[in-house]
């Protein structure tokens, strides 16, 4: 009797969540809301500019546990498309080129431990932190490059006692804390960045400063009507 074997084939499969539930604090999952959409308004027209967050990233093929999930990435270099999970080796081995993680009491430890570790193993260019709470970094927004292998830290640029910017080389944006509150700001068009519900606040705003005006137009020509002069005469 003659046995034949079938050779198996076990695809390794690469979770998309690690099956907890996301918790997030207020902070956290605003400034990484925040933070993920003003940078894909900024880049929006770049189509070789990939923006995400809270997305696994795979960066060692057949290892489903070389794993990590940053609050905020950009990498420079790769199709601007929807992803499920973030994977190097089916992305031209590409990495992040800059990343920021939203600091909490939770986090901290990682932040500054394991992951800046892996980070500057993993070889991000810029490394940013940022603390909401401002209870858990001696800093509350840091900023590192790496040169040769190693994280060093940003220059600040002091706009005040508390306040201060830290610029992106990569980004071309600077990281500004004001008043406690982090923004990316562009240094040439010297414009806050705003998130989608930010740029339709703005929106809104200039629309009925636009509508007051025009009202308080109309309302000086009717006065003028009823004095007998013309307003397209003046």
């Amino acid at each position: 009797m003659t046995i034949s074997y079938r050779n198996f084939s076990t695809e390794i499969e690469y979770p998309e969540s690690d099956g907890l539930p996301m918790a997030e604090s207020d902070p956290t999952r605003d400034y990484l809301t925040y933070a993920v959409e003003a940078l894909n308004i900024y880049f929006q027209n770049h189509p070789e500019v990939y923006i995400s967050g809270n997305l696994f990233i795979y960066y060692e093929e057949g290892n489903p546990k070389a794993v990590v999930a940053p609050d905020v990435f950009v990498v420079f270099g790769v199709i601007k498309k929807k992803r499920r999970t973030y994977k190097v080796w089916q992305e031209d081995n590409k990495i992040p080129d800059f990343m920021l993680e939203i600091t909490s009491k939770t986090t901290v430890s990682e932040d500054q431990g394991t992951k800046k570790g892996l980070y500057a193993y993993l070889g991000v260019k810029e490394y940013f932190q940022y603390d909401p709470t401002a209870d858990y970094l001696q800093l509350q927004l840091q900023g590192f490059r790496l040169v040769d292998g190693n994280y060093f830290p940003l220059e600040k640029n002091y706009l005040d006692d508390n306040n201060y910017s830290i610029y992106s080389e990569i980004l071309g944006l600077e990281l500004k804390l004001q008043d406690g509150e982090m923004r990316f700001y562009n240094p040439m068009t010297r414009q806050t960045l705003l998130s989608h519900q930010e740029t339709e606040q703005a929106r809104l705003a200039a629309e009925q400063a636009r509508l007051e005006e025009q009202r308080k137009v109309e309302k000086l020509a009717a006065k003028l009507r009823e004095l007998g002069i013309d307003p397209n005469n003046i």
